[in-house]
């Protein structure tokens, strides 16, 4: 946001704006952006452009837009068949018609091309031959290549460091090029830092003034990241070791700074934090498709102790569901503590606003889905630390754990469905320890999906052919971390994404919950 000098705001001509619309035109409208509104898919059927254009202007208002934003300018098109025009029903115009009005409504970039060089890192990005890369708008002066530069420290007591740029990038469309200068109004990449963060300024002078930032939600969740020590292991990955699996860690830690990693006692095992599931989960998607392997234990919360109570993030969850399936979402938030503050219906649809504790909205995008057959969609917005809410159960099934390794035959399997549902089909490799399935039941089902049937001279030929298995539930990775439970870890590979228990083995697994159950009996 600190890069732009407006915004676009796409809206279907159908559905209007949407729950997730709500937080980031709420940042753009915060830092004083100018947008201009698309209303979007005027080719569906039964559109209401009309009446999406007074539930924007509504929108604008809720989030306190200012007089400029308000009287935001609207177009209305289908960015699929390439055509825009000024107002519903008007003559089409090519797409070159929307260009001219960003150019004509948004404001050229409010910077000063006299004066010392200043800048500020709105992002931070990697390149293997230069290091880290500064990224942000010149809002004064210019920088070239071999400019002597200062980075500002973090605070006023911190002495600014020189710097000597040695390379600056110009960024058009999607890829990168090289530039010789980069001048006031350019959002440019420029290089030759050994540590820097977002929200520092660069500047020409070390007497300069640093640049307001705006500052970053904290991390509210923790994950551990593993070696992968399954039977299965350094078969379909490159990079197996711990070594490089801190190494890779420590990269993106350098490039992301709402990231961050620590050691653990174990050797081996890394704790990340992060603002939420997703973006771990976009991490590990990116190291997959880089070799990686790794094991990933469930989201936990990050808690505090505030005046000596124990506090734990919430979220303002805003959900968007059909009347018909508002009672088992309004169940569903209260069974994951959340507390209802706001209700509206429009068109059939119902907007929930809920105060909830972080840890219930792990695993509640799914349910959403399954308990709204996929209509349901909701968007989260930290808001603070409270007390903590106690305990929560956000999963009331069991699982399938296999207790024989090897490949798994459609003869077991089709036993094995009969108690649940299976999360693996007939070929694929399982080990003792591995999840393959779900019972409804909140226990653990040992399993057998390796077992074949005994051939004897009185069985008919042709008596297998009748077997017909149920297609399996394949999981995403977003998915996959939040379903586990904390006894549980994800087998991240390029190839797979594999449940697993913690333990393996199941006789030391029933020991240590023999010794969980008598410390708890202990101190209760």
């Amino acid at each position: 946001m600190k890069m732009v000098d407006g915004v676009m705001l796409v809206v279907d001509a159908y559905e209007g704006p949407q729950a997730q619309t709500r937080f980031v035109l709420k940042k753009a409208l915060q830092q004083g952006l100018k947008p201009i509104v698309l209303i979007n898919k005027m080719d569906r059927p039964h559109i209401e452009p009309h009446a999406v254009h007074d539930k924007v202007l509504e929108l604008f208002l809720e989030l306190e837009a200012n007089d400029d934003q308000f009287n935001a300018p609207f177009v209305y098109g289908s960015a699929r068949a390439g055509w825009v025009t000024d107002k519903a029903g008007g003559e089409p115009h090519e797409m070159t018609y929307l260009l001219e009005q960003i150019v004509k409504h948004i404001p050229a970039p409010a910077a000063d091309p006299n004066g010392s060089f200043e800048m500020l890192v709105s992002n931070i990005d990697w390149d293997n031959f230069v290091g880290r890369v500064a990224i942000g708008k010149v809002t004064r002066g210019s920088v070239k290549m071999g400019d002597r530069v200062f980075l500002l420290g973090k605070t006023p007591d911190e002495k600014p460091k020189p710097v000597k740029v040695t390379k600056v990038f110009q960024y058009t469309t999607l890829t990168t090029s090289d530039s010789v200068e980069g001048g006031a109004g350019d959002i440019v990449g420029i290089s030759g830092f050994e540590d820097v963060d977002i929200g520092q300024t660069v500047a020409g002078s070390p007497d300069a003034e640093a640049l307001p930032f705006v500052a970053i939600d904290p991390p509210t969740i923790v994950m551990q990241f593993a070696v992968n020590d399954g039977p299965l292991a350094g078969r379909e990955g490159e990079h197996v070791t711990s070594r490089k699996i801190r190494d890779r860690l420590d990269r993106e830690q350098k490039m992301n700074v709402t990231i961050s990693v620590e050691d653990t006692d174990t050797a081996g095992i890394f704790n990340v934090s992060a603002r939420g599931a997703m973006q771990i989960a976009i991490l590990v998607e990116q190291m997959r498709r880089e070799g990686f392997e790794v094991l990933l234990s469930r989201p936990m919360v990050i808690t505090k102790k505030i005046n000596d109570t124990l506090c734990e993030p919430y979220e303002t969850l805003y959900v968007d569901v059909p009347d018909d399936y508002l009672g088992g979402v309004m169940k569903s938030i209260s069974e994951r503590k959340g507390k209802i503050e706001d209700m509206s219906a429009h068109n059939g649809r119902t907007s929930l606003q809920a105060c909830t504790p972080t840890r219930g909205l792990i695993g509640f995008e799914f349910e959403l889905m399954n308990l709204t057959s996929g209509h349901g969609i909701h968007s989260h917005l930290f808001k603070e630390y409270a007390p903590h809410a106690g305990h929560m159960q956000t999963r009331g099934s069991g699982t399938l754990v296999s207790s024989e390794g090897g490949e798994a035959t459609a003869y077991a399997l089709d036993t094995i469905q009969d108690r649940g549902k299976l999360f693996v089909t007939a070929g694929d490799q399982v080990y003792e320890g591995m999840i393959v399935g779900e019972n409804p039941r909140t226990d653990d089902l040992p399993v057998n999906p390796t077992r074949s049937k005994q051939l004897t001279n009185f069985r008919a030929a042709g008596s297998d052919k009748g077997i017909q298995l149920t297609p399996p539930i394949i999981f995403s990775l977003e998915r996959a971390i939040e379903y586990i439970a904390p006894d549980e870890l994800v087998e991240a590979t390029p190839k797979s994404i594999r449940l697993r228990k913690r333990i393996l083995d199941s006789n030391v697994r029933l020991r240590e919950r023999k010794r969980i159950e008598a410390e708890l009996e202990a101190a209760a």
